[in-house]
């Protein structure tokens, strides 16, 4: 394969990733998944097990969605992709969207990276939070930790898009 057959690939697995990726993050994942992914137990010593499986099931679905999607592009366009480079592909993106859905994990990122003041956009942890004027939490459209969390798939959804046009 030429390298301009490589970028049709590449570009038509990563628009494929892209919409799977929206629609098992949006659609497909429950409110459960979403309120309980996050989940840490408060006492010390003891696992965060429905957090842990809150994620994992969402993830479980958002793959599912990817392979589906993914799967549905290569046969309708004849994309070349390879089992091992599909694998190793929505491997890394699935192990990346686990590790930032934890939430957690994170906001650890954001910290390190100067990112909190963002992160906590649109909620009341930020100092110019949006509020009513009887001083009460206003509406928002959405907050920074989602713009990071969703920046932070999408360079990950880039890197699986590389793996699986290029192996």
């Amino acid at each position: 394969m030429n390298q301009l057959d490589t970028a049709a690939v590449f570009a038509a697995v990563f628009a494929a990733l892209w919409v799977a990726h929206t629609v098992g993050d949006h659609w497909v994942q429950t409110s459960v998944q979403s309120a309980k992914k996050g989940q840490h137990d408060r006492n010390p010593g003891q696992s965060s097990r429905v957090g842990r499986l809150a994620c994992t099931r969402h993830v479980v679905g958002l793959t599912l969605t990817k392979v589906l999607l993914l799967g549905l592009a290569g046969v309708v366009l004849n994309l070349p992709l390879t089992v091992v480079g599909v694998t190793v592909g929505l491997g890394l993106d699935a192990a990346s969207h686990w590790w930032a859905d934890r939430r957690s994990s994170l906001a650890w990122l954001a910290k390190v990276t100067g990112k909190t003041e963002f992160y906590n956009l649109g909620t009341g942890a930020h100092p110019v939070h949006p509020v009513t004027a009887e001083g009460k939490p206003a509406a928002h459209i959405g907050t920074g930790a989602y713009a990071l969390d969703q920046a932070f798939h999408a360079f990950f959804l880039f890197l699986a898009a590389l793996i699986i046009a290029a192996v």
